[in-house]
């Protein structure tokens, strides 16, 4: 355990003076474990309530939208906005939320984002017209940007003993993939037996919760000596991230030949070069690239982008299948996602976190893709006459396994050895992949879905034969994007397991005392 003397530190933030590879010549140098925090479980309790409140509000909103534009007159045209408005800001501004954790301290930045996150939500729950309620999930967003990084710096820096690590990355994981199969449940249930604003309220006793339970548990830290923020390097990333994920949300509606998708994009990509020109003469750079260049950490990251592209299409379909070809109410929809949110829970926290410590971060990460990519094949067999029990259910167990596999040792890869004042920007681009991937995915995938529906019905249509339904078309539609999904996770697999290279914790401990 992490009280013996004689045990080397674990490959964790805040373990070694500056952010180096993976490998088998780690921590030679590394000063020995200190003693652990004694509330790190109740600590890890809080941070968990905060990380499931923001990854629920991801899709919890998504059920509870047809009621919420109804009752405030919002238009089609309008209505994305619900969604898009609190992806741009989340996704656009992480690394800033990240590098204000590294500035001000990691605690300071989590109970600030828990109280505004609590009062956008407030605010969107008694919104009185459509502006309203956009201007309260922006501000959802920005206020999540803050709480996400910060709240898994934490978890990095309270836990440094690998197998107590490894335990806490295992919930952390099962929460971040199954959370926003739970969200479809809980705005299901919240919608139907309740209204559309309570999806909104119920994020205030949450996040009061977790408030109450952070000032009690969670330890203190000042922020980082020399960490600035770098304003221009903030506005090159923030926006170049924004106008990527905006410009991709258009290409649905708009067309992919839009002027103005070409001109987002574009401007996004300049952007971002601008940034990675910004980094490098930097004095304190908002994402150091040496975060970037060590090969296992990118790998994770790229497996995290790959693994959610591929997994945020199937809430979408789904969700769809089942209400309009299955007939399903918003509450059956939800819950039929559940099993999903288990297989998460049970592949994160009983089986990858009990294997992390004696096996190769990459075997993991690439089994479980693998195993999702068959859950997606699964999937690729529906019709207008499958059922639940037959043919969804297998694959959503299949397909949360795999992913319950490849998130937990993700982020014990991606958080391992950096340096304390990168721990915060670290996290953040942890999850700025993440979100990134699912919106792009989304979006895309859904693109792939809408084209092959399309010309499914235009060939039936020309037919002598028998018209199929707009039913059947939709459902194909499904199919082919199920098929580009799979494929993505497959890269995925292909990826970790060419990419990161890094040893089992507890294998390289033991070489390093030898």
């Amino acid at each position: 355990m992490s009280e013996q003397p004689s045990r080397r530190a674990p490959a964790a933030a805040g373990s070694t003076p500056d952010s180096l590879p993976l490998g088998p010549d780690r921590d030679v140098d590394a000063p020995a474990t200190p003693e652990p925090d004694s509330k790190r479980w109740w600590a890890l309790v809080f941070i968990s309530l905060a990380q499931l409140m923001v990854i629920l509000d991801g899709t919890i909103v998504n059920i509870a939208l047809p009621s919420a534009q109804r009752d405030l007159g919002i238009s089609d045209s309008g209505r994305q906005w619900v969604i898009t408005a609190y992806t741009l800001a989340f996704g656009g501004l992480l690394l800033l939320g990240g590098r204000v954790a590294d500035l001000v301290g990691r605690k300071r930045t989590f109970l600030i984002g828990l109280l505004g996150f609590a009062a956008a939500s407030a605010l969107g729950g008694a919104a009185l017209d459509p502006w309203m309620l956009f201007v309260a999930r922006a501000l959802q967003g920005l206020f999540g940007a803050l709480l996400a990084p910060s709240a898994l710096s934490l978890l990095t820096t309270t836990f440094t003993d690998p197998d107590e690590r490894g335990k806490a990355f295992g919930i952390y994981g099962a929460l971040a993939g199954g959370g926003s199969a739970f969200g479809l449940v809980v705005g299901g249930l919240l919608t139907e037996y309740l209204n559309w604003r309570w999806s909104l309220y119920v994020n205030v006793p949450i996040a009061l919760a977790a408030f109450l339970g952070a000032l009690a548990f969670l330890e203190h830290r000042p922020g980082q000596p020399g960490v600035r923020l770098d304003v221009p390097g903030a506005l090159l990333g923030s926006g170049g991230l924004v106008a990527l994920v905006y410009g991709f949300s258009e290409a649905e509606p708009r067309g992919w030949a839009s002027p103005l998708v070409h001109a987002l994009l574009a401007g996004g990509l300049v952007l971002l070069a601008g940034f990675t020109v910004r980094q490098k003469r930097a004095e304190s750079p908002l994402l150091p690239l040496r975060i970037l260049m060590d090969r296992n950490r990118m790998g994770s990251f790229a497996t995290m982008g790959l693994a959610t592209a591929g997994m945020f299409g199937v809430f979408l379909f789904l969700t769809y299948y089942l209400q309009v070809v299955l007939g399903y109410s918003p509450v059956k929809t939800g819950l039929a996602f559940l099993p999903m949110s288990v297989a998460i829970a049970v592949g994160a926290t009983q089986i990858a976190a009990r294997l992390l410590p004696r096996t190769a971060p990459r075997v993991l990460m690439a089994s479980g893709m693998v195993l999702a990519a068959a859950g997606m094949v699964v999937l690729t067999g529906l019709s207008v006459y499958s059922g639940y029990a037959t043919r969804v259910l297998p694959a959503l167990l299949v397909l949360g396994l795999g992913m319950g596999l490849t998130f937990m040792p993700v982020y014990a890869t991606a958080t391992a050895g950096v340096a304390p004042k990168d721990s915060g920007i670290t996290s953040a681009t942890v999850t700025t992949f993440q979100q990134v991937g699912g919106s792009l995915g989304t979006v895309l995938l859904n693109t792939v879905a809408a084209s092959a529906a399309t010309r499914h019905a235009n060939r039936s249509l020309g037919g002598p034969a028998q018209q199929d339904s707009a039913a059947e078309s939709m459902v194909h539609g499904f199919t082919v994007a199920s098929w580009w999904s799979a494929g993505v996770l497959l890269l995925a697999a292909l990826v970790s397991a060419c990419a990161v290279t890094a040893r089992a914790p507890r294998r390289t401990h033991r070489e390093t005392e030898a």
